[in-house]
C-alpha cells in the first residue's frame, strides 16, 4: 500500500461490482474503504474479502470496513456502486462528505423486470442526475457501467475498456488512473451528458448476455498507439 496514492470508498461496496473494484485496487497498492447502510454489512464483505485475498497472497489489512456516510468521510475518491433506485437518496445522505471530492459513479439506471431496455432517467442519464444532485462542489464522473462483475472477481487481465465521462478533465484522469489500475484501459469520453451512451449499453450487453451465455464488456479500435 503507497501513501502517495488516494484513499478509496466503495458505497454499496458489499455486492459483486464493489468488491471486485476493492480486490484490483488493493491488489494495486490502494487503500480501500468498503462502505454500506450499517456497519454490519460491511464488515461480513469485508470478512468475506479477506479470506479470499489472503487465500491469493493479497494485502487485507489493506481494506476496512465503515457505514456509507464514514466511509466517504474518510476517503479521497468516493465511488457508487448501489443500484439505480438508491442512488439519490444515498447521495443526499453523504453529500456533506463528498464536498471537494471525485464521485465516481456507477450507477446504471435499470428498471427491472425489463433491464435489457434502455429505460434512461429525465435528467438523461443516472452520471448526469448525480452531478445535478450534489451540484459543482463535487466532481462526479461516470465509468465502470459495462465492466460485468464476474470479471473482476477473476484474478487474471480484463479484456474490456472503460468510458469515463464527466465535466473535469482533470477528475477524468484520475478516474482512468484506477481504471488502468484495475487492469483496464480507461478512455475519456466527453462531459457527463455523456454517461448516457455508457449507461444505454450496459442494457445492450444484458441483452447480448443472455443471447450468447457470456459476459460480454466493450473495446475501443483504431488507437494503434494504445493496443
Amino acid at each position: 500500500m503507497s501513501d502517495s496514492l488516494p484513499k478509496i470508498a466503495i458505497l454499496g461496496g458489499t455486492g459483486a461490482l464493489g468488491t471486485g473494484l476493492a480486490r484490483r485496487w488493493t491488489q494495486a497498492g490502494y487503500a480501500v474503504i468498503i462502505g454500506s447502510r450499517t456497519l454490519e454489512k460491511a464488515q461480513a464483505a469485508l470478512d468475506d474479502l479477506a479470506d479470499v485475498m489472503r487465500e491469493r497472497g493479497s494485502d487485507a489489512e489493506a481494506v476496512q470496513a465503515l457505514e456509507n456516510l464514514d466511509a466517504a468521510g474518510a476517503a479521497d475518491i468516493v465511488v457508487l456502486t448501489v443500484p439505480f433506485s438508491h442512488q439519490l437518496s444515498t447521495l443526499e445522505y453523504v453529500k456533506p462528505a463528498l464536498q471537494g471530492k471525485i464521485l465516481v459513479d456507477v450507477t446504471v439506471p435499470l428498471v427491472p423486470p425489463k433491464v435489457a431496455r434502455v429505460q434512461l432517467p429525465d435528467t438523461g442519464s443516472a452520471g448526469a442526475g448525480a452531478q445535478a444532485a450534489l451540484g459543482d462542489e463535487v466532481r462526479v464522473v461516470s465509468a465502470f457501467q459495462n465492466v460485468a462483475a464476474h470479471h473482476l472477481q477473476e484474478g487474471h487481465g480484463l479484456d474490456c475498456d472503460v468510458l469515463v465521462t464527466g465535466n473535469n478533465v482533470e477528475a477524468r484522469s484520475e478516474v482512468i488512473k484506477l481504471v488502468e489500475a484495475a487492469g483496464m484501459r480507461g478512455f475519456h469520453a466527453g462531459p457527463i451528458d455523456n454517461a448516457a451512451a455508457a449507461e444505454a449499453l450496459t442494457s445492450i450487453l444484458i441483452s447480448i448476455n443472455k443471447r450468447y451465455k457470456c459476459h460480454a464488456g466493450i473495446r475501443i479500435t483504431g488507437l494503434p498507439d494504445r493496443d
